[in-house]
């Protein structure tokens, strides 16, 4: 008696090879046949005329505060995925003693864009240590699988307080937060993360921890991997930071290294490129150097007072801790808008705007008079004005008291260079970030997005090879045993979908985060389920399971 049965599906095990028509059963959590599968199953499903594949593993999330109030982690598992990899940039929230906490959340509010209101009052701190955080995991239940980073910025945190982010450590600090970083991956991590970006910035304007910290602790925390000889090592790069740097840790230590984001900028078009080829190059010489690139253009909804587009311009530095009355009056100054123009006309590497005024429209007005605005691109709304891009930019935002609400795309627009990055053999396709900047985006569903654009629409990839590069590829890469395949022994990490309409859904504003928070979420277009580890989570519509069958992944593939 199988537990499960999906019959006459078309198959893509994951591993590349053509889909194949075949029943998958399913007993104990782990699929047991692949074929023509007889006898009698407690559940069977109908998949004809339908796509069985792996579940999609995420590795690129910030589910790390929200999984301790909602133990699904949407609306990841819904958009096809059964694994999440959290902590990624150095932003974990373990380890985090009591009096870090709020600092910890003020932090992540401002630089992942998150609720502080929902952090304060939904985060679960009943933990400490790295190690703490994971058994509250494991207490509380997960829906999708979930595998997590011990994050520089909280170690930094925790060993130096308010001074993590004003100045370097001295050897004595550095040894304890090796101490720390060697008790995670004791625990369980994945694997260690940082950020040097100068886009990174916590409360107050000040720069994330890590971003203070010297090559010598960076190398001195990763070191840890190379004695504990397993890990992965993942960083978002700032302009100090070296692909012959990156190389070298990963040689050095013999780990994964992927650096994070590869995203064309037409400002600096060969960036991206750079990234990819430069990981390419140093695999070609045996060492293990990825790119985490997107399949998805960079938008972001934004209010000013939460501009994160703006906040790498050194005008912008004085309004991010600006009250509503200081914003406005600074936003109508002559003398700010000059300074405002002067920073976008001089290019500079990691900056996420540059003054394209085409592709920032009005999304949200509040005045009636105004809702005619709404859908209008902010260049296109100063001809009609007969006024200067950044006047209308500021002065719309002016008179409705700070509250319009614009979208902005940033980068990775160019479908034909995206393509040309995902192809490349240093790539891998990630960056969803779930979890964070929930004000301005929700990226959750790129791997749905891959296979209805990029594979039935654009035709870039056929279907075995993307969905090999959303499931078994990033599954290996992370060490994580027997996921993101469809052979007998593996876990039964399932996701059923219609070839001929799946998608990611249209953005929509829920109000469910805690204290009646608002989010912007996506709902999946022609998924008809997603197992994990055997157990139905999602039917199509809504999540099935009666526990979170999901586990905390703390031990990995050598």
């Amino acid at each position: 008696m199988h537990d499960l049965v999906i019959r006459g599906a078309e198959v893509a095990d994951g591993s590349g090879a053509p889909l194949r028509m075949a029943d998958v059963a399913v007993s104990d959590g782990r699929i047991t046949e692949v074929g023509r599968v007889g006898g009698a199953a407690k559940q069977s499903v109908d998949g004809s005329g339908l796509v069985l594949s792996p579940g999609i593993v995420d590795v690129h999330t910030h589910y790390d505060a929200q999984l301790t109030w909602d133990s699904n982690a949407t609306p990841s598992p819904a958009l096809g995925v059964t694994t999440v990899v959290v902590g990624n940039c150095g932003f974990s929230i373990a380890p985090c003693p009591p009096e870090c906490r709020d600092l910890i959340a003020r932090n992540l509010a401002e630089v992942e864009g998150m609720s502080l209101t929902a952090l304060r009052s939904g985060t679960n701190w009943e933990f400490e240590s790295f190690a703490e955080y994971l058994t509250l995991l494991k207490r509380k239940g997960v829906t999708p699988n979930v595998a997590a980073f011990i994050g520089h910025s909280a170690v930094r945190t925790m060993v130096m307080g308010d001074e993590a982010s004003a100045r370097a450590a001295n050897d004595d600090e550095v040894a304890a937060m090796r101490d720390l970083v060697a008790g995670g991956m004791d625990a369980g991590a994945v694997g260690f993360s940082t950020s040097t970006s100068i886009n990174h910035y916590g409360d107050g304007g000040v720069p994330m921890p890590s971003r203070l910290a010297e090559e010598s602790e960076l190398r001195s925390l990763v070191g840890v991997l190379g004695e504990k000889k397993r890990g992965v090592f993942q960083l978002t790069v700032g302009p100090s930071m070296t692909s012959e740097v990156m190389e070298s840790i990963a040689a050095d230590n013999n780990c994964p290294v992927f650096q994070t984001a590869a995203l064309h900028n037409e400002a600096f078009p060969e960036r991206a490129h750079m990234m990819v080829s430069d990981s390419a190059d140093a695999q070609a010489r045996g060492n293990q150097l990825w790119a985490q690139v997107s399949c998805q253009p960079l938008s972001m909804d934004f209010a000013l007072t939460a501009a994160f587009p703006m906040q790498s311009l050194d005008s912008w530095r004085p309004l991010i801790d600006a009250d509503n009355e200081s914003f406005e009056r600074q936003i109508r100054d002559a003398e700010f808008r000059k300074r405002f123009r002067h920073d976008l006309d001089v290019p500079q590497k990691g900056k996420l705007f540059f003054g394209d005024w085409s592709k920032v429209e009005v999304a949200m007005t509040v005045r009636p008079e105004n809702r005619a605005l709404e859908g209008m691109s902010i260049d296109k709304l100063a001809e009609r004005q007969g006024k200067d891009p950044i006047d209308v930019f500021f002065d719309l935002s002016a008179e409705e008291g700070l509250e319009t609400v614009y979208t902005a795309g940033l980068m990775n627009s160019d479908e034909d260079e995206v393509e040309k990055l995902m192809r490349q053999p240093g790539s891998l396709i990630s960056l969803s970030d779930g979890g964070a900047h929930l004000r301005y985006l929700c990226d959750a569903g790129y791997g749905l997005h891959l296979l209805g654009h990029w594979v039935r629409e654009r035709g870039s990839f056929d279907w075995p090879d993307a969905i090999r590069r959303l499931t078994s590829l990033p599954a290996e890469l992370y060490r994580l045993p027997n996921r993101g395949r469809i052979v007998p022994g593996a876990h039964a990490d399932l996701l059923l979908f219609d070839a001929a309409t799946v998608a990611r859904g249209p953005l929509r504003r829920a109000f469910d985060l805690p204290g009646g928070e608002s989010r912007l979420t996506r709902d999946p277009v022609g998924v008809h389920g997603v197992w994990v580890n055997g157990a139905h989570v999602f039917d199509g519509t809504d999540y099935v399971a009666d526990t979170p069958p999901g586990v905390v992944i703390d031990r990995f593939a050598s």
